[in-house]
């Protein structure tokens, strides 16, 4: 994987704002929202904070307000607690945090869609989102989640969200974000958006100034190159894959559906580009930010116990019903401990003996730096000039209670069984 990482986050911000003329529509100490979602974007509060400094420094008084859909179990305090997890509130930013679920409408589109903003938002002189462009959890296009879908999805609350979802069951969810964001956009209301692309290793790679004349166009193009850096998982078929964490700042399912091949619908193996064929997930934890919101344990074959304990059912209700992604709440099969899920669920891979399991161990889908694979994958790891073996490989290291390492931890002592690669 190659290291696309800014030297200077904070300065890129600055400069791209500078060069936008997103400051030379609005009236001179005007009210401008800034929209932020619920993602775990790199250097996000560093990028929210020198984005609110460009609009104090022109001369405008910005205000942050949570674009998140149905997020943050759908309330005001919620999301805006989502924010401040990443660091983003009141007295970080020097501007206030205002959240609210109440939207205005902005009327129908031609198919009938009746298109809601933010009430904050509306009020305001103008509005610029902040959002990571990239691949979409549920559908292919050239389309999927960024600005655009941040405008419909995020802007229009849990009143759009939900509408805009059952809508997308006839019309595809890339067409209705087009023409929900199409009419956003007719209001005048939106300035432009600060576009964030992220590497294969999560580093902050690209950061894009997109006047809203040329966003829809531009994020096409910003989408298309931020798909060739996709990190995959680096071999063609798993029988069986150990995630450490899903969460919704790691993903909008939870897990992304293009690294581990499912759908967000309950199908396996459904993405052309995903790399690896996936027989069976394990998932053994849910992120510290996620709070609860276990949305994706549905694509689970089975998960430890500790998971279940964590889930806020409210919360995953709530962003399955209104994403219309029902099998992502499901209750997968669970055990006690990492050892109970892995030997019974070991012979529904198909491999009488087990030891024959392709195996890989991951920390979430955002961190696939360093995996854990298993020894029987050895040569087609040496066959792959983007893979380094970090060691050699190693039984499974069981506590006396039948568990792992809460966490993948490729160090001096490997515990796994396999090499550890680094891609």
């Amino acid at each position: 994987m190659i290291d696309r990482s800014l030297g200077n986050v904070s300065a890129e911000v600055t400069r791209q704002l500078g060069l936008s003329e997103f400051a030379s529509g609005p009236k001179k100490g005007g009210r401008i929202g800034i929209g932020v979602g619920s993602r775990g974007i790199s250097n996000i509060a560093a990028i929210v904070r020198s984005a609110v400094a460009y609009w104090n420094d022109a001369g405008y008084e910005p205000f942050i307000f949570p674009a998140m859909g149905s997020h943050g179990a759908a309330t005001a305090e919620g999301q805006a607690a989502v924010l401040a997890r990443y660091g983003i509130h009141e007295s970080s930013m020097g501007c206030p945090v205002i959240s609210s679920l109440e939207v205005v409408s902005l009327g129908l589109t031609p198919e009938g869609i009746e298109v809601f903003i933010d009430r904050n938002a509306h009020s305001s002189d103008g509005v610029m989102l902040i959002g990571r462009v990239k691949w979409h959890t549920d559908f292919e296009g050239k389309l999927e989640s960024g600005l655009f879908k941040m405008m419909t999805l995020g802007l229009g609350k849990l009143a759009g969200a939900g509408q805009y979802h059952a809508f997308a069951h006839t019309l595809g969810l890339e067409y209705v974000i087009r023409t929900v964001g199409r009419h956003v956009l007719s209001s005048a209301k939106i300035l432009g958006g600060l576009a964030v692309l992220e590497d294969a290793l999560h580093n902050t790679a690209k950061i894009e100034a997109v006047p809203a004349s040329a966003m829809e166009a531009r994020e096409e193009e910003l989408l298309a190159l931020t798909k060739s850096w996709k990190a995959r998982i680096p071999v063609d078929h798993l029988d069986f894959l150990m995630i450490d964490e899903i969460g919704k700042e790691i993903s909008g399912a939870g897990m992304d559906t293009k690294v581990v091949n499912r759908s967000s619908q309950g199908g396996y193996n459904t993405w052309r580009d995903a790399g690896a064929r996936i027989e069976r997930i394990f998932v053994r934890d849910l992120s510290d930010l996620t709070d609860g919101n276990a949305i994706g344990i549905g694509m689970a074959d089975v998960a430890h116990d500790r998971v279940l304990a964590k889930i806020d059912w409210h919360k995953t209700w709530i962003n399955c019903i209104t994403s219309g992604s029902t099998p992502c709440g499901r209750m997968p099969i669970h055990f006690g401990t990492d050892r109970e899920c892995i030997e019974n669920i070991a012979p529904t891979t198909g491999k009488v003996d087990s030891g024959l399991m392709t195996i890989a161990w991951i920390q979430n889908t955002l961190e696939l730096t360093r995996i854990m694979l298993s020894d029987n994958l050895r040569e087609e790891i040496e066959a792959n000039p983007d893979l380094e073996i970090l060691g050699p490989a190693q039984d499974f290291c069981f506590n006396k209670n039948g568990d792992l390492p809460p966490r993948l931890d490729i160090g001096a002592t490997r515990p796994g069984p396999s090499p550890a690669a680094r891609s």
